[in-house]
């Protein structure tokens, strides 16, 4: 699994990973009756990605809103030089160094990318 993976099912759960089942043809629908509506089970939900991280243990003692080494920390991902620099790699960066100016970008991109995956993130951490 990749590393952007395991941040996300951390925050998102595994049930929210999973792709949803595919809706069922009725074949004993009339033509040109209206659809039936999506079942509650199939709608998608938004997680709120502050709440969550906010509610895990250890939230208040680190600085994950604007460290991507505390917010790997708190959803207990390795967070080494290795780890950020494959996750830079799967963001699309190939010349990670480490650097603080590094970090705070690959912190930015988990961000944008848990919204681009369903998560409800505050503007102030999207690039």
């Amino acid at each position: 699994m990749s590393i952007f993976g395991k941040i996300r099912d951390a925050i998102f759960g595994k049930a929210k990973a999973a792709p949803a089942p595919s809706p069922t043809i009725d074949t004993t629908q009339a033509p040109g009756s209206p659809a039936p509506e999506p079942s509650e089970a199939a709608a998608v939900t938004e997680i709120d990605v502050t709440n969550s991280l906010d509610s895990m243990p250890g939230a208040d003692h680190l600085n994950w809103r604007t460290s991507i080494v505390d917010l790997m920390k708190l959803i207990n991902v390795d967070s080494d030089y290795d780890s950020r620099k494959a996750l830079a790699q799967e963001m699309g960066r190939t010349d990670y160094s480490g650097t603080a100016e590094d970090n705070v970008w690959l912190h930015r991109q988990v961000m944008s990318e848990l919204a681009r995956n369903g998560g409800k993130v505050p503007a102030e951490f999207l690039d």
